[in-house]
């Protein structure tokens, strides 16, 4: 079961754990992405995310659908934030679950990785001395 979501307000983190918890798991694996203060020694301001919904939908829920078959996870949520964040907001959230502990950290990885790959998502850092953007992907 899959839970993907581009949103332009606050991620609950709550909601993604919920949507993944079952009884025949055994772990829950979850990823929370948090603006940092500082990138490569400048100080940061904020972050402004942007995002081709449509494909970044498609492309989230394929990593999804990957994770599930890859590594026998039983759901996976996947919640991704657009606007402008402050420092230490959440503009990501991954959560899996599986019935043991190793197949959900594998998979929570491989979501995320994959994700800041392929996912048309763009961030744009604002330094006090200027910006830069900075694809989620290579």
């Amino acid at each position: 079961m899959i839970d993907i979501q581009i949103l332009d307000t606050p991620l609950s983190v709550e909601q993604c754990r919920n949507y993944v918890a079952a009884d025949d798991a055994g772990a829950i694996v979850e990823f929370i992405g948090t603006v940092r203060r500082q990138t490569q020694g400048k100080a940061v301001i904020r972050l402004e995310f942007e995002a081709y919904p449509a494909m970044a939908l498609l492309e989230m829920r394929k990593i999804a659908e990957e994770a599930i078959v890859r590594f026998s996870i039983l759901r996976v949520s996947m919640h991704h934030r657009t606007g402008i964040l402050e420092i230490g907001a959440i503009p990501v959230v991954i959560a899996v679950s599986s019935a043991h502990r190793a197949a959900a950290f594998e998979a929570c990885q491989f979501c995320i990785d994959t994700l800041k790959q392929t996912v048309p998502i763009w961030k744009k850092e604002i330094f006090e001395d200027g910006e830069v953007w900075v694809a989620a992907h290579p």
